[in-house]
């Protein structure tokens, strides 16, 4: 073969090498909207794309996630959102909580928003039924705020001689005020007075329990919140520098040295969110996706804290748990 021909052949394979079709597809892009920070949503994340993963989609690969991050400043979400919703993303992923799902909707009634949240999306306004969500909004919701009376019955078991019991709310988070009303419902049930107090800040923590210590409470029932999930381990701290007997809805809480945990499985929810982003990227409509409930709720004692603070579980909570930190 002459050498010219050699060339020739080279410089088409070069072109060939270069040419992409006209209608080449773009990789899909997700908006990934989260009140917290990257780090102290690691193990939630590692859920997610789990969940992304079984619906066919793989971070780096074949989808894109633009992450908006407020780090602690719920008040930061609207406009998070609003920014997300004015980029190029097919879908938003509004993660860890109702605040973030309220935000994502307000932002925007085009683009697809999946939620993961542990309140009930129809009792907030986020969607109109769980079966048919309605317009541009669907998702994961587990039991954590439902559940949180049977907090306030755990924390009485370990004492059935105790009459008060503090309760902690956010006064900023949307479902506190339903959670305070099924609490004192079912403190009234079990013959006790619950003690409310409040805190929406990391600066209030330290307060609050210096006040129930003054008040001679004995227990501590933490209200379903992803800015107290968020900070178990700070919460955990105090609770043993205060020897305060304290339960919270993340299992979090228990593995850094707190008392006990009941609430929904996050490594669930958020694995589910994952997948429903997926079946969007992939052409399926809100719509035609019901909300989706995680019904499974766990029970996480630590045996070491409990030692320390001079109590014992009853049997039935100790059998009951499903994980126990020695």
């Amino acid at each position: 073969m002459r050498r010219r021909d050699v060339l020739g052949l080279l410089t088409c394979s070069a072109l060939v090498a270069r040419w992409k079709p006209a209608h080449a597809s773009p990789v899909p892009a997700l908006g990934y909207l989260c009140a917290e920070t990257p780090e102290l949503f690691t193990s939630r994340l590692a859920a997610f794309r789990a969940g992304l993963q079984e619906a066919g989609f793989v971070e780096g690969d074949n989808v894109r996630i633009d992450y908006a991050w407020a780090n602690g400043q719920y008040d930061q979400l609207p406009r998070l959102a609003a920014d997300l919703a004015s980029q190029q993303v097919d879908a938003i992923v509004a993660s860890g909580g109702a605040q973030a799902a309220l935000a994502a909707k307000a932002a925007t009634t085009t683009k697809t928003i999946v939620f993961e949240m542990g309140g009930d999306p129809v009792q907030l306004g986020v969607v109109d039924s769980l079966s048919r969500p309605g317009g541009n909004i669907t998702g994961i919701s587990s039991l954590s705020v439902d559940v949180s009376p049977k907090r306030l019955e755990l924390m009485h078991d370990m004492d059935r001689d105790v009459r008060t019991l503090a309760v902690a709310v956010n006064p900023s988070s949307p479902t506190a005020a339903s959670q305070l009303q099924s609490m004192t419902a079912a403190a009234h049930k079990l013959g006790i007075r619950i003690h409310v107090v409040q805190a929406k800040t990391e600066s209030d923590f330290d307060p609050l329990f210096a006040t129930l210590i003054e008040n001679a409470i004995n227990g501590l029932v933490f209200t379903s919140d992803p800015y107290f999930a968020f900070r178990s381990r700070t919460i955990a701290h105090l609770a043993l520098k205060y020897r305060m007997p304290t339960i919270t809805q993340s299992r979090d809480f228990p593995i850094a040295g707190g008392l006990m945990s009941y609430g929904g499985d996050f490594t669930q929810s958020h694995r589910r969110a994952g997948i429903y982003a997926g079946r969007v990227l992939n052409g399926e409509q809100p719509r035609d996706l019901p909300v989706q409930l995680v019904t499974k709720v766990e029970l996480v004692i630590n045996l070491r804290t409990a030692a320390e603070l001079g109590r014992v579980f009853p049997p039935s909570l100790a059998i009951g748990a499903d994980d126990v930190v020695e």
